[in-house]
């Protein structure tokens, strides 16, 4: 079976449109049967069914909009896609379950307490009852496939609300059944039990839609093996702050990279590339990885722009500049390399060869004149040869 992220969207949407069509059109035709067999026959359950089936047509309409809206891309105001309205039309479908589980119940216990007798219904209901059983049964089965193979929590529990119409068939055919034999009573007390079986199901869909909506991460072992994933990635010295959060099955991470603490910057950003194409091949419901590049390890340290900053290169050149413009080296510097490493910045200067003074002097005389400056640390001085500069060009 081929994993949602095998699949365009446009494909997505078109498999969930067509099995939400196919049961549209399934509850359109068993709830006019019910209610037209159930006026004949005489039955109030039957009648109720087909209106329970009815509704299922409302609930239809919710899911083919959301899946409407909800596959489509980012656009200018929802930069994240629109997976969220699928996370809602899903919490909604799970507080109806819960209201059609309240609704089989009370009825019950009211049908239960009450003492009325049920009618024999006849044969001929108790087929149509039996024929839509496995009609639903069927639905359910189909929609709850589509549903694993695109990852979609909508149509699961558009699947289990086609169950739920199912369970309360269930409870129609065995109250005919009974009845049928003079034991209206066992209506009732099935409904009862379907009922909390509906109102169960309502609240996992409605549990882990308020937990989607609220950003909750991933297991902890599907964290841990995202973290392993990174940290296998070479040039990766570790990995810290990796958050995920998921959006109408499909998951979001963002996590931090820790490489070596010289490297170029575009050596850093490839890193950080593979670190998110390995994620993405291990875990492919992942539809958006952002990686920062550290280059030091500041896990538990916290956002850094709440701290005060250390100068950025205009002012770092403009200080430099007053303690050391009257020396050649700085006069004749080709390169100036900054790193902000260990709260300080750090600077390489690169000269030419023509530059006669031990490297390791000259860096040493630079760091004098500037002893005043609280935020510089290392200083070292690279000399590059005509030879270098000749194989560089």
């Amino acid at each position: 079976m081929s994993s949602p992220a095998d699949l365009p969207q446009n494909e997505q949407s078109r498999a969930a449109k067509h099995v939400t069509h196919v049961g549209a059109w399934l509850d359109g035709v068993l709830s006019l049967a019910k209610m037209i067999v159930g006026f004949w026959v005489g039955s109030a359950a039957l009648i109720a069914d087909g209106v329970h089936s009815l509704s299922d047509l409302v609930t239809n309409g919710f899911v083919l909009a959301a899946i409407h809206y909800g596959r489509q891309g980012p656009d200018h105001d929802h930069q994240y896609g629109h997976g969220r309205i699928e996370t809602l039309t899903t919490l909604l479908l799970g507080s109806v379950l819960i209201f059609v589980a309240g609704g089989i119940a009370w009825s019950s216990l009211e049908r239960l307490f009450s003492g009325r007798t049920v009618a024999a219904p006849g044969l001929w209901a108790i087929v149509l009852a039996g024929l839509a059983l496995i009609a639903k049964e069927w639905i359910f089965r189909y929609t709850m496939r589509v549903a694993k193979r695109i990852r979609s929590k909508l149509l699961e529990a558009n699947a289990w609300h086609a169950r739920s119409d199912a369970l309360s068939t269930v409870v129609v055919l065995a109250a005919m059944v009974a009845a049928q034999f003079g034991l209206g009573w066992v209506d009732a007390v099935a409904a009862v039990i379907v009922g909390l079986m509906v109102g169960k199901v309502g609240w996992d869909l409605l549990w882990d839609s308020a937990r989607e909506l609220v950003d909750t991460a991933l297991p902890d072992d599907a964290q841990r093996q995202m973290h392993d994933v990174a940290k296998g990635v070479p040039g990766v010295e570790s990995v810290h702050d990796l958050r995920t959060r998921q959006s109408a099955g499909w998951v979001i991470v963002d996590l931090h990279v820790v490489v070596a603490r010289r490297v170029s910057v575009s050596e850093a950003h490839e890193i950080g590339n593979e670190v998110s194409r390995r994620l993405r091949h291990a875990f492919p419901a992942l539809t958006d990885v952002t990686f920062h590049i550290d280059p030091e390890d500041d896990a538990g340290e916290g956002d850094p722009s709440r701290f005060p900053g250390l100068p950025l290169r205009p002012e770092v050149e403009a200080t430099l500049d007053a303690r050391w413009h009257a020396n050649p080296v700085w006069r004749t510097c080709t390169e100036l390399q900054l790193h902000y490493l260990g709260g300080k910045v750090s600077v390489s200067l690169i000269v030419g060869d023509h530059i006669h003074l031990p490297p390791q002097c000259l860096a040493s005389q630079l760091k004098a004149r500037a002893g005043d400056v609280a935020w510089l640390g290392h200083v070292e001085v690279l000399l590059i040869t005509r030879a270098t500069s000749s194989a560089a060009g």
